[in-house]
């Protein structure tokens, strides 16, 4: 079988763009997914900040309780549970 120039580079071409997509389909899943929630209501993470090149402070959500956990360094810490806020629809309308 006997391929023309054009042909080849339109395929490499093609190659090319597939690849490119898929590198940006995983950079943009490593930034967001932290913050996605899929499927799960009982733990979900909040939100995650970078401290230094190791460790990294992150807000996990635990059956509508808040904890900070500190991973990367040489062990990994539970930092606290954050008090629980008030809720208006819990405490309820008659108190």
């Amino acid at each position: 079988m006997i391929f023309d120039r054009a042909s080849v580079l339109l395929a490499a071409f093609a190659l090319f763009v597939i690849l490119g997509l898929l590198w940006a389909g995983q950079a943009l899943l490593r930034r967001f997914a932290p913050r996605l929630q899929i499927g799960n209501d009982r733990l979900a993470v909040e939100t995650a900040i970078m401290l230094d090149a190791r460790r990294r402070l992150w807000l996990v959500r635990c059956d509508g309780r808040r904890v900070l956990l500190l991973t990367g360094g040489p062990a990994d810490l539970v930092i606290g549970w954050l008090p629980q806020a008030e809720r208006k629809a819990e405490q309820g309308a008659c108190e």
